[in-house]
């Protein structure tokens, strides 16, 4: 999509960022008669949705409530939430032509679209409704006038010009995935505001291992395995992944937003079921080694042998031996070295602390007129749409108040 040239004429808002946040505002904003200018640096809208889910974008879950988000103020999503329901995500799509389909555990995709019929929505709509979009348009800073005005210093066309408005929305996302675009620019001017920030880091990000382990997680990988992983915040069921440098897979991108350096992890290999009791059951003549690559396949029956008596039946298993086998699959330790970092994270934990917004507007206490919605601020989702319903939350809340 090619950017129209236009002149500047009077917006109620300049929405920065073309993402879901961005995108639901300018078109919720539309619906209320508003008109607003949304200025993105990207050469097209939508990047990070486009590529979601595969491209097919999991645009929401059919669970989500607060309860599943990671924030300072744990109630902090409720009034969003309360305001824009998955109810009225989901009518929403469906008005235009997408409707959903559950892949697994509530996560809802388009039942015959893709990702890009999803940014394509936005964009027919924001064109009906003479929603401005300026694409590789880079908005270098933000300050406020004498009265209480703001102007935007932006970069177009290889010139530096100027724009004032008297409602900004900061929807530009977070940290993750550089290669898209990903900038500081939310943080930096949130900051400049005196709007404190909680601390960011990567979330739903791959897990790291280095030293001796490092090598049996290599002769692992390409192995996954539906698992129990927790530490002493929660605990997810899904599949794990093993690669050449550690773990990945939907239950370790979820646990990593509950992790920090140096703690550890534990791993049910064999969740809803007792290895001990499978052994008291079994033939007592089988080998250990038999009766793992019964249970597992047989790649990974044979990297367990490097820390279980393989080689003995099940008959001449010693009380150690029980429990050093029913502590390595009921309670894998796993010390994490660190992350894959921002390029490999989802999303971004931390952000614009909700303290310093109101929850039932988004507006900035500290800033009268400038509000701040979705991954910028310290509210972050579990994996399976969550993220997508925060962020249309955050645009139609914003959008009622400008």
């Amino acid at each position: 999509m090619v950017a129209k040239i236009t002149k500047q004429t009077q917006f109620d808002a300049i929405i920065i960022g073309a993402g879901a946040c961005g995108l639901m505002c300018a078109v919720q904003a539309g619906y209320l008669g508003k008109r607003t200018l949304i200025i993105e640096h990207n050469d097209k809208p939508g990047a990070k949705i486009l590529i979601s889910g595969g491209g097919r974008c999991n645009y929401t879950n059919m669970y989500a409530s607060a309860t599943q988000f990671i924030s300072q103020n744990e109630h902090f999503a409720k009034s969003a939430f309360a305001q824009w329901t998955v109810e009225d995500t989901i009518t929403f799509f469906e008005t235009y032509g997408i409707d959903g389909a559950e892949k697994t555990l509530g996560q809802l995709f388009p039942a015959y679209g893709k990702a890009k019929d999803v940014v394509q929505i936005f964009t027919d709509l924001c064109d009906q409704m003479d929603q401005e979009l300026w694409l590789d348009t880079k908005v270098t800073d933000i300050s406020k006038n004498e009265d209480e005005s703001f102007t935007l210093t932006y970069e177009r066309y290889g010139k530096t010009s100027v724009i004032s408005t008297d409602k900004v929305v900061i929807a530009t996302g977070g940290l993750p995935i550089s290669k898209m675009g990903a900038t500081d620019f939310g943080i930096r001017m949130a900051r400049k505001f005196g709007i404190k920030i909680v601390e960011t880091a990567p979330a739903l990000v791959p897990l790291t291992i280095t030293g001796k382990q490092q090598s049996w997680y290599e002769q692992l990988s390409g192995s996954s395995i539906f698992c129990r992983v927790w530490n002493d915040e929660i605990s997810f069921e899904e599949n794990i992944l093993f690669t050449h440098w550690g773990l990945s897979g939907p239950a370790i991108l979820q646990i990593s937003s509950y992790w920090k350096p140096g703690e550890s992890i534990y791993i049910d290999l064999l969740p809803h079921q007792s290895i001990l009791d499978i052994i008291a059951r079994e033939n007592s003549k089988q080998l250990l080694q038999t009766l793992l690559s019964g249970l597992f396949t047989r790649k990974f029956a044979e990297a367990l042998s490097l820390y279980l008596p393989v080689t003995k039946n099940l008959a001449t298993l010693s009380k150690v031996d029980l429990e050093t086998i029913n502590s390595l699959i009921h309670t894998f330790k796993v010390t994490p070295a660190g992350s894959k970092g921002y390029d490999k994270a989802e999303v971004m934990r931390g952000g614009v602390d909700t303290n310093e917004l109101s929850s039932k507007t988004l507006e900035a206490k500290k800033a009268p007129g400038l509000f701040f919605g979705g991954e910028c601020v310290d509210v972050t989702g579990w994996l399976g749409g969550y993220n997508f319903q925060w962020a249309w939350a955050c645009g139609f809340v914003i959008a009622q108040n400008l």
